[in-house]
């Protein structure tokens, strides 16, 4: 890293995504709240999957998975949010700037290959159903998250080699909540349009192929749903919706942000926001809401839980 540049502009100044002091507080309680949520949700989740025995399978333990990857999104840029909606002074060093878009990109894109991990479990259930149990094992699902996050660090690391080396030696505002990627490369002291396009290419290879290769794989299963008249054909086509729901609400701001952008302001710093928070809490709903499998699961926690107590108080007179 040139030593020289990096004194030069030491912090960056976040502009966040209002000024009013009212709106601040406001926004300070809602996304809070939501954090809050966002991290006790997927973490049930989690718990449910690890302690449960009926849901010790291929599928539950790429869904384990997703909440974890859930959770650590949405930890990389929240929290610097909400404690700047009491800050006046909303300044992020060089460093910690650094750190967000490496991390940003990291768990982004590992979190593609493992939707896309979860695709292919599906497709071997629905389309190759004999042949579930010798293709799909716990260690193979191992090895596929293992390559998500692989895959992940390499994107993630491609971003970091070029972000340390441009010059910063002026402009020092960033229109966002965070330290976006394109937002950046616009305060180099350099002709950044080049390196602009290259970056969205980047993130394209990544993005564009998981999203061409899970749309291959759900048409091909909601083909074979199609033609198929059992019972298991609706809980499957149930399945995959929830699944296809979550990748719908994943990509759309990805592509919008990084691979075809707008560059409009406001919906770039709404779709940021729907991609940090709204993503990593609406699957956990997405899941448990139509997912009878982690309902009865719940249900047998909850009853395990308070069963102690209960038969205690039905023994008193």
């Amino acid at each position: 890293m040139d030593r020289r540049n990096q004194s030069v502009v030491s912090e960056f100044v976040l502009l966040g995504l209002g000024n009013s002091q009212n709106i601040q507080v406001l926004l300070f309680m809602i996304f809070l709240i939501l954090y809050l949520i966002i991290g006790s949700g997927n973490t049930v989740i989690m718990i449910l999957i690890i302690t449960d025995s009926h849901l010790h399978s291929p599928m539950y333990f790429l869904l384990a998975n997703l909440s974890f990857v859930d959770m650590w999104l949405s930890s990389v840029t929240t929290p610097k949010m909400i404690a700047d909606f009491l800050e006046e002074d909303k300044t992020i060093s060089f460093g910690g700037c650094i750190c967000q878009i490496f991390f940003a990109h990291f768990i982004a894109a590992s979190e593609m290959v493992l939707l896309v991990a979860m695709a292919y479990d599906r497709y071997v259930a629905i389309c190759r159903p004999l042949h579930y149990s010798s293709i799909m094992s716990l260690q193979k699902c191992a090895e596929l998250v293992l390559t998500a996050w692989t895959i992940g660090f390499i994107h993630a690391m491609s971003h970091l080699v070029v972000v340390v080396q441009l010059p910063f030696c002026g402009p020092r505002e960033i229109d966002s909540f965070f330290c976006d990627m394109p937002l950046v490369i616009k305060l180099a002291c350099m002709d950044s349009s080049n390196l602009d396009l290259l970056m969205n290419a980047d993130c394209g290879v990544v993005g564009v192929t998981c999203f061409v290769l899970l749309l291959i794989s759900y048409t091909h299963i909601l083909l074979t749903v199609r033609q198929s008249s059992t019972s298991g054909a609706s809980k499957a086509l149930s399945t995959c919706s929830a699944h296809i729901m979550v990748v719908l609400l994943f990509f759309g701001p990805c592509i919008f942000i990084y691979v075809w952008p707008l560059s409009i302001t406001w919906l770039d710093k709404f779709l940021a926001v729907f991609y940090s928070v709204g993503t990593p809490l609406l699957n956990p709903a997405i899941y448990t809401l139509r997912n009878k499998e982690i309902k009865s699961a719940m249900k047998r926690l909850m009853s395990y839980s308070i069963g102690p107590k209960g038969s205690k108080d039905a023994q008193k007179p």
